[in-house]
């Protein structure tokens, strides 16, 4: 392709918009939908329950170590179906961009969701992209929307957390949030910070399959395990019991987030489920998940209690309890 950066005419829904698509688009999602390339794509019929979602990506920078918007797009779609208990299997996805977006990143984007999508069994079926003038959005923006079938019975909501559960995740926390703000800032800290982003629907599977008592699946992600499990204890009725010593933090997050004040609690995950189970289960699905490439250092958390209904409580390191409330106010924005 002779051109090096985007220009308004290739949102104009004319030859450039259609080279665009042809040239880079199909070049990475191709798939026999998106080849059609009509207005929508014509999928085969589904006699399941469906979950659907739909997202948007600003993340700010957009190239970061562990990945990229594009990929983190995908991630973050097939997360959230993966956190009904769905199998994700479509996602159709718009991109703003910005005039004067270099084509070798847009290329390198395209490229990066492709083979995200492509590792976790999903199609990009369907797409738009839109161009707006110099200065009118950050380099690109992106929309995506994802379907994805529920098996009959499976109820994992939110609503659904039980006094006697445990909690369960399965690795260490506040790698995408911290390694986001550090790179965003220019910050150089001791060790390798990179983000978590990755697909959790082959680990939401395998454990699924394993046991019928999974009673609640939830994906921390802005606000961190603090607000999502604030959501759960709220929605539940219940208490919920964390345990500091037991909550994995890597050494080197830990000590960025001591340095910059800023509680792990609270920073996003982009790779991290939580997930409430009955009690003889744990023992089984920890094992699983830490044969599973995102689950090497999986944790108990916390449990499920009577007391204390609606809040969470942290039994801290030194013995004694504080109150973990939902966030307030935006701590990083932009972080996905």
């Amino acid at each position: 392709m002779s051109i090096q950066r985007i220009t308004l005419d290739h949102g104009s829904g004319g030859l450039a918009s259609r080279d665009l698509v042809e040239q880079v688009f199909l070049k990475y999602f191709n798939n026999e939908f998106l080849s059609m390339m009509d207005d929508s794509a014509v999928l085969p019929p589904i006699n399941s329950t469906i979950a659907m979602t739909t997202d948007s990506y600003v993340v700010d920078p957009i190239f970061f170590p562990g990945g990229d918007i594009g990929s983190l797009a995908v991630h973050g779609t097939i997360n959230d179906l993966c956190m009904q208990g769905a199998t994700p299997l479509y996602i159709a996805a718009g991109l703003i961009l910005e005039e004067g977006f270099p084509l070798e990143d847009l290329e390198r984007i395209a490229n990066s969701m492709g083979k995200a999508a492509l590792k976790a069994g999903v199609k990009i079926v369907a797409g738009d992209t839109k161009v707006v003038p110099r200065g009118h959005a950050d380099k690109i923006f992106i929309n995506t929307s994802g379907i994805g079938i529920i098996p009959e019975g499976l109820d994992v909501g939110a609503y659904n957390a039980r006094p006697g559960d445990l909690i369960l995740i399965n690795g260490p926390i506040a790698d995408h949030g911290v390694t986001i703000l550090t790179k965003r800032e220019g910050l150089d800290f001791e060790g390798n910070l990179f983000s978590d982003s990755a697909p959790l629907n082959l680990l939401v599977s395998q454990v699924l399959k394993a046991s019928s008592e999974i009673h609640v699946l939830r994906d921390p992600t802005r606000g961190g395990i603090a607000s999502a499990l604030n959501e759960i204890a709220q929605e539940s009725r219940v208490g919920i019991e964390l345990f500091e010593e037991q909550i994995p933090v890597r050494k080197e997050v830990q000590s960025a987030c001591e340095i910059l004040g800023l509680d792990p609690l609270y920073i996003a995950n982009e790779g991290k489920a939580i997930i409430f189970l009955a009690e003889k289960e744990a023992d089984n699905i920890l094992k699983i998940l830490r044969k599973n490439e995102h689950g090497r250092e999986a944790a108990i958390i916390g449990r499920v209690t009577e007391s204390n209904p609606g809040s969470v409580i942290l039994k801290t390191r030194v013995g004694g309890t504080r109150i973990v409330t939902m966030l307030t106010g935006e701590q990083l924005p932009r972080i996905c």
